[in-house]
């Protein structure tokens, strides 16, 4: 007799989202809300929509192309959130305008805090390129000129694949010591936990999210685990006789094939459960050791807010204000969906 197939569950992978500062960013379809505690105790949200330029074109749909398209949006996006959850924190308020934050606003129409986050981004880009690609890739050439026997394209990307790994983990564990991204890990737990307690049908409440685990199979962490891994096989294909500089640069203009495979993996990941997918997938498991912490009752209550509001259809009667005295509330339209009014 054959075996009875498992009733899918729809409710997997409906629903994603982030830690910010203090706060969840939940997304789901084109909804997305994010969710801010101030230090009064107040939930601040800000509810907008979005449309991936994946179903406004569907060039962009293409496998491969679609995991180049939906990195840049993910980072877009998430520079977005942190900007946005600084400024419902109370970041921004905190000291009285300058002339120079005036002459921002005048001109540019930011403040110092949105400056600094587009510096902070640009150098943490150039950052990135030297730690990921450039450094791993000379001392790999530079080991392997000591002995004939490494002279090989695949030791070069071993080596240097390994390295990126190493850096990786030891600046996660590193930025971990600090209070303010243990806050961030923590929401991060909690973005996990509520993520898992709906997907299991249960009833969503801080009480009930607080049971699972805090690890998730579909995790940012393990999309980069992923990139790092499937990186190091096909990096293979760069000539070890060039010079450092030239496989560097091959390497940076292959990124995106590499993150397009990637995110391939992932979606079949999702749909299949076999040892292959269990070994890429693990590593990213492993790490969520660090980024994720336990989250307290009120952490828990924020993601909470931003996974029921960023599904109006499925939660119609929930009010935004359950776990706050106050709740303030901004919907404002994205960059490809609709106007919101302001509530």
């Amino acid at each position: 007799m054959s075996k009875e197939k498992k009733p899918k569950n729809e409710r997997l992978g409906k629903v994603g989202g982030e830690a910010v500062l203090e706060g969840v960013m939940m997304r789901c379809g084109e909804n997305i809300v994010l969710s801010v505690r101030g230090e009064d105790g107040k939930i601040a949200v800000k509810k907008s929509q979005y449309v991936s330029l994946r179903k406004r074109n569907k060039f962009f749909n293409i496998p491969i192309i679609r995991g180049v398209v939906s990195f840049i949006e993910s980072l877009k996006m998430s520079f977005s959130c942190l900007s946005d959850s600084a400024q419902m924190y109370g970041l921004d308020e905190e000291a009285e305008e300058t002339k120079f934050e005036r002459w921002l606003r005048e001109k540019f129409g930011k403040n110092v805090l949105d400056v600094a986050m587009f510096i902070g981004g640009a150098l943490g880009i150039v950052l990135a390129i030297g730690l990921f690609a450039l450094l791993p890739t000379y001392l790999a050439n530079l080991i392997k000129s000591s002995s004939p026997a490494l002279d090989h394209s695949f030791f070069v990307s071993l080596f240097a694949g390994v390295m990126r790994i190493a850096i990786f983990v030891g600046y996660i564990c590193l930025v971990s010591l600090m209070p303010d991204i243990r806050r961030v890990f923590e929401y991060h737990g909690a973005e996990h936990k509520s993520i898992m307690c709906y997907e299991a049908g249960a009833e969503l409440t801080p009480e009930n999210a607080a049971k699972y685990r805090r690890f998730h199979p579909r995790c940012g962490t393990s999309f980069i685990f992923v990139i790092l891994i499937l990186s190091i096989l096909i990096y293979t294909v760069v000539p070890a006789s060039l010079p450092w500089y030239v496989q560097s640069l091959i390497k940076i203009c292959m990124l995106p094939l590499v993150m397009g495979v990637s995110f391939e993996f992932l979606i079949y990941a999702g749909k299949h459960e076999n040892l292959f997918t269990k070994i890429l997938s693990a590593p990213g498991l492993w790490m969520q050791r660090v980024t994720t912490r336990e989250p307290d009752r009120e952490q828990l209550a924020v993601a909470i807010t931003s996974l029921k509001l960023s599904m109006p259809e499925e939660f119609p009667d929930f009010d935004p204000g359950t776990y706050s005295k106050q709740t303030e509330v901004n919907e404002k339209g994205a960059e490809g969906g609709k106007e919101g009014e302001s509530a």
